[in-house]
Formats: C-alpha cells, sequence, structure tokens
C-alpha cells in the first residue's frame, strides 16, 4: 500500500412529507408520513485533489428516486479507506447505510470516519460547530448561504424540477466539500483519536500517524502515560504531537510501576 484512500463527502436529502395539524410542537406519527425522504445529491473528492464528484438526481422523473445515485455512491465509498465529512457520524454515513439497506444493497467494506464536528466540539470551544461558522471562520471556503432559494425553498423548487434549483443545489453541495476539508486540515494537529494513516503504508518508516510525513522530530521531553515513558515526536507536516508505541523504560522500571 502506498497510503490511505481518502475522500471528504457531503450528501444532500430531501425532506419527509407529512399531515400536521400545528406548526408548534408537532409529533408526527408514522400513518402521518405522505412521502419518506431520499438522497437528492452528493458531492465527493479525493483528498489533496482539487476536483470534485458530483451526482444528483435531477434528471429523473420523480427526484426521490434515488437507486442510481446509491449505486454510484456505494462505488464511491467502496473505493476507500478513510472518509471526512461534517456531522458525518451521526448524518451522512448514517443516511447513506440506511438508503443502502432499503435499496438492498450489500455494505461496504468497513470505513474510517473523520467527523469534523465531533472534533471540533471535542478539542475546542468554538462559537457555533455548524460548518457555516467554522468555514467563515477558520477556512478561506465559506458555506454557500443559497440566497436565490433561501432556506427550504431550495428543496422544494428542486423537488419540483427547477432547473435553476437544481444549478444553486451543485453549487450548495460542492463548496461544502472543499470547506470541510479545509477545516479538516485545520483541526488535524489536535485531533485525538486520528486515524494512523501511517499503517496505510507497505514501508518500514518512521511516520506521522495523522499525515504521514517522515519529517519528524524527536523531542527531548518525553511523554509520559499510566505505563510509561516513550519518546515524543513533533510532526514538521501538520505540527501535531505523536509518540512511539514502545516504553523507553527499563525493565526494572516496567517492574516497578503500579496502577492506580
Amino acid at each position: 500500500m502506498s497510503g490511505p484512500r481518502i475522500k471528504t463527502l457531503d450528501i444532500e436529502t430531501s425532506p419527509i412529507v407529512a399531515y400536521v395539524w400545528s406548526l408548534w410542537k408537532v409529533n408526527i406519527g408514522l400513518n402521518q408520513i405522505v412521502k419518506e425522504w431520499s438522497i437528492l445529491s452528493y458531492c465527493v473528492k479525493d483528498f489533496g485533489r482539487k476536483r470534485v464528484r458530483y451526482m444528483d438526481t435531477s434528471r429523473k422523473a420523480d427526484p426521490r428516486d434515488d437507486y442510481e445515485l446509491l449505486l454510484a455512491l456505494h462505488a464511491e465509498l467502496s473505493d476507500c479507506d478513510i472518509v471526512i465529512a461534517q456531522n458525518g457520524k451521526r448524518f451522512d454515513l448514517k443516511k447513506i447505510n440506511a438508503r443502502f439497506i432499503e435499496a438492498g444493497l450489500l455494505p461496504v467494506p468497513p470505513l474510517k470516519v473523520i467527523d469534523t464536528m465531533l472534533h471540533a466540539k471535542e478539542v475546542a470551544a468554538f462559537t457555533s460547530n455548524k460548518l457555516e461558522w467554522l468555514s467563515k471562520h477558520l477556512t478561506d471556503v465559506p458555506k454557500y448561504a443559497h440566497s436565490e432559494f433561501p432556506g427550504m425553498e431550495l428543496w422544494t423548487e428542486c423537488l419540483k424540477g427547477n432547473p435553476k434549483a437544481w444549478r444553486v443545489m451543485k453549487k450548495y453541495n460542492c463548496i461544502d466539500v472543499p470547506a470541510t476539508e479545509e477545516l479538516y486540515l485545520k483541526l488535524r494537529p489536535y485531533m485525538i483519536g486520528h486515524p494512523n494513516v501511517a499503517a496505510y503504508y507497505d514501508d518500514d518508516a518512521i511516520r506521522c500517524p495523522r499525515c504521514a510525513s517522515t519529517s519528524l522530530d524527536a523531542l527531548d521531553e518525553p511523554a509520559l502515560t499510566q505505563t510509561g515513558e516513550y519518546t515524543r515526536y513533533r510532526c514538521g507536516g501538520c505540527g501535531g504531537f505523536a509518540r512511539s508505541r514502545y516504553t523507553q523504560n527499563s525493565k526494572a522500571k516496567r517492574k516497578s510501576l503500579l496502577s492506580s
């Protein structure tokens, strides 16, 4: 292997249509649902590349018919090791799996998901963890406001087959992907529990677990854990810290350490 296959992903879904009796504090019963949700579009890009790939259901007689889109999305995720997505664990990947199951598709190979929203929450206390705020303040790609079709109007017009609305949807969907990737790069040195990308290389080089750079400086100050002392590294690529997996303690010291 010469590194992980990493893709940044974003999907847009159609709303559930239901009969309701009120506009305030409404609980929807299953028998009130008129139309189920579906995936209207997705955008994906290979990490580090400029080109994005986009697909939607705009050419379908019924825009809620997402079967062909699901097949294409299934192929994308089958050729992937790590997915980067904003709110990806709670929304994108679970919604995708729901539609795959309903469509009778087999699961894609297991993926590691880097959820930029969860990492933002974990390492910092930003004013907001929404992509709208994070992309505006931390990246050069602020989220697209789609003022031509504000709010819910963009989705309703797409479902009506409005070509202009679909063009706006494409722009909206496709801007979120590079914005999410830039946000990921900003957060990456701070991330805890980042997938170890060094494991995806066949060589024996010492690599950063976050970015796979071999530009690592062993620091004089060790990393101390409950089990002992380890060599601490600073990555010259992403700027993050890492530590060795093998303790620097002597056998006698290892035997003398107690757990609390």
